[in-house]
């Protein structure tokens, strides 16, 4: 059977997540995206499913890690997030005084907590403010989960769907030590890369003109400086295709001219969720 790392509590929406992508796997949880990470490097068939970006908040803040594990993306998926205030058995809202939950969540659901003049609490993730909440037992105590977590924890549902804003996304990456890599074909494609350039005045804008002429399109460009550096950046790029795609090859190469460091992370199919967007 093969495994699934995913960070938090069993209930959590990476949990969530990994289940709809494979429901078969045994899925573990690991207490940081350190330690996901860590088990996929040191585990020969393992997957991890990590949390990359949500459509409202934006970055997660994982990509320290991918730069420093640079695992091999296998696929992406786009999870609906919707938030539940969930609490004890026969709890009504007007019961409820405090709320926990991972300050994303609450932010995402500040309208609902306001009206509802509620308490908000942080805490270090969903999952973990529904279990800790199942074992205090106090009946003006709620958190704001998944209906996954209601289910793993004996909660009941006070109210569903109370974030702010209906048809919320988070994009997880399924990752993994081997390299796996689907043929070329007339699907949709996603390349995933990184890469980190030769220092010198206007690099950025010149390593990037191949893209623009072989008409590729980029669609995530992101800079983060290197550790103990601010002005050394590293550069986490998506881009529309299939490495061996032709365009997709010269504007790589021309990209690679201006590099002290350049690494594929992935070669995988767009999520269809893409299109919906």
């Amino acid at each position: 059977m093969s495994k699934i790392y995913f960070q938090g509590t069993y209930g959590a929406y990476s949990h969530l997540a990994s289940i709809s992508i494979d429901p078969k796997a045994e899925i573990l949880p690991c207490k940081t995206f350190d330690e996901c990470f860590l088990k996929a490097s040191s585990e020969e068939d393992s997957k991890i499913v990590i949390p990359e970006s949500n459509r409202i908040t934006g970055n997660i803040g994982i990509e320290y890690l991918i730069f420093k594990y640079r695992l091999n993306i296998y696929s992406e998926y786009f999870q609906r997030i919707e938030h539940n205030l969930i609490g004890q058995p026969g709890s009504k809202i007007e019961d409820i005084k405090d709320v926990y939950s991972h300050a994303q969540a609450l932010s995402q659901c500040s309208k609902f907590i306001k009206k509802n003049n509620l308490n908000e609490h942080v805490r270090a993730d969903t999952a973990g403010s529904a279990k800790m909440i199942s074992e205090n037992k106090k009946k003006h105590e709620a958190a704001i989960a998944s209906l996954l977590s209601a289910k793993t924890y004996g909660l009941e549902i006070i109210q569903k769907n109370i974030e702010n804003e209906k048809g919320n996304l988070t994009r997880f990456l399924v990752m993994g030590k081997n390299i796996i890599q689907p043929e070329y074909s007339k699907k949709k494609y996603i390349t995933s890369f990184l890469f980190k350039l030769k220092s010198k005045p206007a690099a950025l804008y010149q390593s990037l003109g191949g893209f623009a002429i072989n008409g590729v399109n980029l669609t995530k460009l992101q800079s983060y400086p290197e550790k103990n550096s601010f002005d050394s950046f590293f550069f986490l790029c998506d881009l529309d295709g299939h490495i061996e795609d032709k365009k997709v090859q010269k504007s790589l190469e021309e990209l690679g001219l201006h590099c002290e460091d350049f690494h594929v992370l992935g070669v995988f199919e767009a999520d269809p969720v893409r299109e919906e967007k």
